[in-house]
This record gives structure tokens, C-alpha cells and sequence, in this order.
């Protein structure tokens, strides 16, 4: 394991078969992330980011190389790893609060119901939704089915947490706000959560990320070497449009990611201002 590592992906490949084709999605994949590090993948849609994400987090295996948690490999769903999707995967006959405690108990069973909901409570407390905890998902926004989403993640205190393009679905005001929240849960009580972020989104990367990675474009996708963000934190969304730094870092990232998609090969760091803002990658 690479000095400092805690989550680590030693040479991953995957390909997707059936009677007539044969896909390979991902070669060779390597990735390191220490802990309490926040990590982002970038690429082109439909390059296998979300298949690597379901790799690490034990959803499906990969067919060669090793994914290792804290010195373990992964060879399933880990009870201390919490993952959000794009889509909510709520219980629709739930309420919000008896989604979050479903998941409580899973990972607390020792605790008792009345522990369990006072913990799911606060969780939805935290992400604003207090006041529709009896709500069940139809009664509630897009983005109070993702606050439910996130609520649930926290809620089971996971080391690991893995977001597979949670914010993509929302429109743009709401995915700011949750952007946000997220961050700063993610940074709350001297605890840092390990979590590894899929986006398109290169502006979401560089609020969010320690570290951003971009993806080539398949078949045979890997991952180019991570690119730091070293702008301070607190971050917000007008901050990046003024602070060289992360200027400096959308146009490395936007770089590598153009080279990944048509095979052009990367200027490296271009000055900040060498090319427009661009808020996607797609």
C-alpha cells in the first residue's frame, strides 16, 4: 500500500461482455487517496467513471487488480462506506426520517429504535429538512429527495463515502446550495470523511476536491495523474471565478481532459485566463 494511502486501486481493469461484443471498459486503473481526503474524477460522459466507482465500492468486481481499504481488499459492500447516487434510491413508502433510519440501524444494530430515530432526526437536520421528516419521497423536491440522500449517507458516520454524480439532476441553484452543505459535512468535527466524487462538472471538482483526477475517454479508460487544488477553504462558487489558483487549475484540468477526449496533447499549466470558463465537461 503506498505510503499514506487509505483507500488505494491497484491496476483495475474491467470489460463488460455478452454473445456478441466484448467492451473493455477500464485498463490498468491506479489511484491512491489518503484519509480524509476528498477526491474527484472527471472525464467525458460514459467513459466508465461510474464503473470504477462501483469497483471501489464493492458493488461489482473488477477482473483484474485490487481494490484495498485500510490494508483489506474490498470484496463487497463495506459496513463503514456509504454511497449516494444521481438517482435518490429511496424507499418511496417511507417517510424521509424512516429512510435515514433504516440505514441507521443497519449500521448501529446495538442502539435502540428510540437511538436510531433521534440520530436520523438530526441528521435531517443538518441538511435543512427538519420540518419534512414525515414526508414520504413523492411529497418532496428533487432536491429534498437528495438532502434525504445525503442525510442517510452521514447518518451511519461512514469512513468512505462515494458519490457517483449526486448534484446532476438538480438545477443549478439548488445543486450550489447542496454543493455546500455537503462540503462542509464532509469537514465537520475534526473528522473528515474519505470520499471520492464522479462529476462532469469541473467547476463542482475544484469547490469540492483536495485533489482532481481526469479520466480518458474509452474503451480501455484510465485515470491521468491527480492535480491538487490548493485553493483555501472555505471555498464558494464566486471565489472560483476570481482566484487565480482555481482559474489555474480549470485550465489544467480542462486541459488534460480535451487531450483525453481527442487525443491532443496537454499544454500542462497554462496561464490563467489562456482559455474560457467552462463549467462541464461532457
Amino acid at each position: 500500500m503506498s505510503a499514506g494511502a487509505f483507500l488505494e486501486v491497484r491496476g483495475v481493469s474491467k470489460t463488460f461482455r455478452s454473445a456478441t461484443t466484448r467492451r473493455e471498459v477500464l485498463h490498468d486503473v491506479r489511484l491512491s487517496v489518503g484519509r480524509g481526503e476528498f477526491v474527484s474524477i472527471v472525464g467525458p460522459m460514459g467513459c466508465g467513471k461510474s464503473t470504477l466507482l462501483a469497483i471501489m465500492a464493492g458493488l461489482i468486481p473488477a477482473d483484474s487488480g485490487d481494490v484495498v481499504v485500510g490494508g483489506e481488499p474490498v470484496r463487497d459492500v463495506r459496513r463503514d462506506a456509504a454511497i449516494v447516487f444521481q438517482h435518490y434510491s429511496l424507499l418511496p413508502w417511507c417517510s424521509a426520517a424512516e429512510n435515514v433510519r433504516l440505514a441507521v440501524q443497519a449500521a448501529f444494530p446495538t442502539q435502540t429504535r428510540r437511538e436510531h430515530q433521534a440520530r436520523a432526526r438530526r441528521y435531517l437536520d443538518l441538511v435543512g429538512l427538519g420540518h419534512a421528516a414525515d414526508r414520504r419521497p413523492a411529497q418532496l423536491s428533487g432536491g429534498m429527495r437528495q438532502r434525504v440522500a445525503i442525510a442517510r449517507a452521514f447518518a451511519t458516520e461512514p469512513d468512505l463515502l462515494f458519490l457517483d454524480e449526486p448534484f446532476g439532476a438538480l438545477d443549478a441553484l439548488t445543486r450550489g446550495t447542496l454543493q455546500m452543505e455537503l462540503a462542509a459535512m464532509c469537514a465537520d468535527g475534526g473528522r473528515p470523511v474519505t470520499t471520492v466524487l464522479i462529476t462532469n462538472s469541473v467547476e463542482e471538482a475544484i469547490l469540492l476536491s483536495d485533489r482532481i483526477v481526469a479520466m480518458t475517454r474509452g474503451p480501455r479508460a484510465t485515470l491521468g495523474p491527480a492535480m491538487p487544488v490548493a485553493v483555501p477553504r472555505p471555498r464558494s462558487l464566486q471565489q472560483l471565478v476570481e482566484d487565480d489558483e482555481a482559474a489555474r487549475v480549470r485550465v489544467d484540468v480542462i486541459a488534460r481532459l480535451t487531450s483525453a477526449e481527442y487525443g491532443r496533447p496537454s499544454t500542462g499549466r497554462a496561464g490563467a485566463g489562456a482559455a474560457p470558463v467552462m463549467k462541464a465537461a461532457s
